[in-house]
Order: structure tokens, then C-alpha cells, then sequence
């Protein structure tokens, strides 16, 4: 009786017949007993060698220094193995494989056609129909303003002996003129290298126009002409809710835009170490601003700037800039453009004082002047325009224009938010009298 089944695995067999006896197997696989006298039948074993003793295990081979050559190492071992096999074993081997594998196709096939109801006649996904309504992007969305704002503001780099700084700008004048803070570009005073790289991302060299750590702000040059400026819009018809982006470079990113509105106006911000702070009229916003976004322009849905994204709120117990916490703020574009034209006509700016010192340790209501002459200076400059407005050291200012202040803070940036020249009205408190004193102010240059 012949074995029919093509699957099934092989009968092991018994010493090899010869020529003349039959190959037909017994009916029934079960070894028969040898009738009395006749000789024991000898099972046929084939021999195993062992492994050379000179050869390297697998884990031995693990102490090399490349975790490939590990893997490799013991794969070689695996292979000399296996070719000092006998020719015959390796046949058997190869036989009991493919039979197993033919077995396990058969298998697979059926369960593969017993799933194929279960399974999509097409994987194919839906595809837009033709002609579908394309993404609308009017002028005024926010696409529209950022594909207009994007060529004009670049990303800024200077390499200085203690280290790089980085920030963005924008493009104020067609002739290479170029505006961001002075804090991004304060080490170009001193030899620093700067490099503007532009959002078609060629790079050109820059040179230092001019610069005021009062206002935090910087004009540079390239020599390039041909360049598309942005506009400085009016910052002072500007309300809370207004839809705002912010464009530049944040942690290196170029060209990036975010979007927010502004949140708060008239913020007292003072940015900067004590003996170079800059006193900020700032506008507060929610888009997100970063490291890097210094110098970038804060753009109104008309497409116009309406700031200069400058500094980020820090949380309590921060030393450092940490990131986006939803307050940032910008200097107002009135102040950018009027400081701007400063810089680039005479390479200083200006700003406005009334003459007196302040009582930082003074907690009452309003803003106090200093009763003594601070370090040989006196409380109120003699001829100055607070003197020549009637105040005395200890009087208290409690407002500006109508704005109350409650920390000296608040008073300098209100007084910096003017120019030269403009007229105040502040609300006097000399002991128990309060009055109006109308005080003109004073010029003053940066670094004086």
C-alpha cells in the first residue's frame, strides 16, 4: 500500500534495501517483530559531528567593540555549523521543509479564502471630485497677509567672541534699510558680524546705522537695492481685540507667523539690564512670540505694522526667557517710525524727560520725587522743565494726561510714549494741596 497523502511528513525508514528487495512500504507503519532465528534488523543514524574546540562560540564573539560585527560573529558560527552536516541529513532536511512549507501554504490559502468576503474589493481611498471648490484665501485672511508680509522680513545673526545671537527684522526702505531691537544687535557696536538672511534665503552682510537702548531699538544696512518694505501703520488708532500677526524667526524657525489679537494696551514694560533698560509704551498680544521673534514686526489685518515684537512676560521666579506664556509685547509703530527716522538721519535718538528723579522705595498712592539728590544729582534739575513747572523734591505725581500712574515705571513710559518738545498735564499732590502742572519736555540723547 502506497503512502497517498503528498503532505504528510516522511515515515522514518529502516537500513536501506537492496536492489533486489521490493520498495513497496508495509501496509501498516508499525515496526513487526522479527520471526525467531532471523538476523536484528540496524536503524540507519546519521552522525552529528561536533563543533571544532578551536571554534568561537557565539557569546565569544560578542566582545567585539562593533555591536554588528556581534551579530555577524555569531551568524558565521551558525553557518560553519551547518555546512559540516552530512550531504544526506541536509537533504532530509531540505525535504521535511518543503513538505512543511507546502502543508503550511495549503493552509494559509484556505484561511486567506475563507477572509476574502471579510476584505474590501477596493483599498483604494476617495479622491477629491473633479472640479471641487477650492480653499478660498481672500485678501485680508490671514494667508493673504502673511504671503504679503513674509518677503519683507528677514532673519538677523551676530557672531560676536561671546557667542551668536539671534533675531528678525523688517524691511523699512527699498535701499537695504533694515529695523529690529538693540538688544539683538547691541554687539555690532563693538566689531560683531552681522549677517541678514532674507526669505528667499540668500544672505548679505550688514552694517550698524544706528541704535538707542532707551526705545530697544536698531536700524542696519545692506547693500542691496530693490527690496519691498513693509508699512508702519498708526499705532495709536489701534483697540484690544484687534486680529494680529507676528512674523520672524522664533528659536531660528524663519519665517514664521502666528496669529492673536491684541490683549492690552499701554503697558509699562521695562526690558533690559538696569544701566540699558528701555522703558516700553507697550502694546500686549497673545500671538505667540519666542526667543527669536525679537525685531519681528506685530502686523494688523490691513497688512500694516502696527509694532515691534520685543519681550516676552517671564513667570515668577524665572531668570531667563522660557518661551510663549500668551503675553507678549510690542513697541508701538508711532514710536518705531519716529525713533527710525532718528537713527538713520543722524545715527542717535532722542527722548523726552521732565527733569526730576524718583522715590523708588516710596509705596503710597502715585509716584513720589525724590526728596534728596541721588549720587550728587539733584531731586529736581534746576531749569529743567519740572522745576521751571513750580514741582519740589516730595511732591506726588498721581497721574499724565488724565492717566493715573502708581509706580515710577508707569510714569516713564508714559513720559517716553511722547516727543520732544510735547506738551503734558500732570495732577500734582505737594502735602495735602493737589493741583495741574503743565510741563513741556526736555530732550535728551541716548546714552546720556
Amino acid at each position: 500500500m502506497t503512502d497517498e497523502n503528498p503532505f504528510a511528513p516522511p515515515t522514518p525508514r529502516a537500513a536501506v534495501p537492496s536492489a533486489n528487495e521490493s520498495r513497496t512500504p508495509p501496509a501498516d507503519p508499525a515496526p513487526v517483530p522479527a520471526p525467531p532465528g532471523a538476523p536484528e534488523q540496524v536503524t540507519e543514524q546519521l552522525p552529528v559531528p561536533a563543533p571544532p574546540a578551536e571554534q568561537e562560540t557565539p557569546h565569544q564573539a560578542s566582545h567585539g567593540t562593533d555591536p554588528y560585527a556581534m551579530t555577524q560573529g555569531t551568524t558565521q558560527g551558525t553557518r560553519t555549523r551547518r555546512g559540516k552536516l552530512g550531504a544526506r541529513a541536509v537533504s532530509a532536511v531540505v525535504a521535511l521543509g518543503l513538505l512543511a512549507g507546502a502543508g503550511g501554504g495549503a493552509a494559509t490559502f484556505a484561511l486567506l479564502e475563507s477572509q476574502e468576503s471579510a476584505r474590501p474589493a477596493d483599498a483604494a481611498l476617495p479622491e477629491p471630485a473633479a472640479g471641487a471648490t477650492q480653499v478660498q484665501r481672500p485678501e485680508g485672511s490671514v494667508a493673504a497677509i502673511a504671503a504679503a508680509a513674509l518677503p519683507s522680513v528677514v532673519s538677523i545673526e551676530v557672531r560676536a567672541q561671546q557667542g551668536v545671537a539671534t533675531g528678525s527684522g523688517m524691511i523699512l526702505k527699498a535701499d537695504g534699510y533694515i529695523l529690529t531691537n538693540n538688544h539683538v544687535v547691541a554687539e555690532a557696536a563693538s566689531g560683531a558680524d552681522v549677517t541678514v538672511t532674507f526669505s528667499d534665503g540668500h544672505e548679505q552682510p550688514a552694517e550698524l546705522v544706528g541704535a538707542t537702548p532707551d526705545y530697544d531699538l536698531a536700524v542696519i544696512r545692506v547693500k542691496e537695492k530693490g527690496l519691498e518694505p513693509l508699512v508702519l501703520g498708526d499705532s495709536d488708532s489701534v483697540v484690544v481685540g484687534d486680529s494680529v500677526l507676528a512674523v520672524g524667526s522664533p528659536l531660528g524657525l524663519e519665517a514664521t507667523v502666528t496669529t492673536g489679537i491684541v490683549s492690552a494696551l499701554h503697558r509699562p514694560v521695562k526690558a533690559g539690564e538696569a544701566a540699558e533698560a528701555a522703558f516700553i509704551d507697550a502694546i500686549q498680544t497673545d500671538a505667540a512670540i519666542n526667543p527669536g521673534n525679537s525685531g519681528g514686526p506685530l502686523v494688523n489685518s490691513a497688512g500694516e505694522v502696527i509694532g515691534i515684537n520685543s519681550a516676552i512676560a517671564q513667570g515668577p521666579g524665572t531668570t531667563g526667557a522660557t518661551g510663549n506664556i500668551g503675553l507678549g509685547f510690542a513697541i508701538p509703530s508711532n514710536q518705531a517710525r519716529h525713533t527710525a527716522e532718528q537713527l538713520i538721519e543722524t545715527g542717535t535718538a532722542t527722548f523726552p524727560i521732565i527733569g526730576v528723579l524718583l522715590d523708588p522705595s516710596y509705596q503710597g498712592e502715585g509716584v513720589r520725587v525724590s526728596q534728596e539728590p541721588q549720587q550728587g544729582t539733584p531731586a529736581v534739575t534746576p531749569d529743567g522743565p519740572a522745576d521751571q513747572a513750580g514741582l519740589k523734591p516730595g511732591d506726588v505725581i498721581l497721574s499724565i494726561d488724565g492717566r493715573p500712574v502708581s509706580v515710577a515705571d508707569e510714569l516713564i513710559v508714559a513720559i517716553r510714549a511722547k516727543a520732544p518738545g510735547d506738551p503734558v498735564t500732570l495732577q500734582v499732590r505737594s502735602g495735602s494741596d493737589e493741583r495741574e502742572v503743565r510741563v513741556v519736555l526736555e530732550e535728551r540723547s541716548s546714552g546720556q
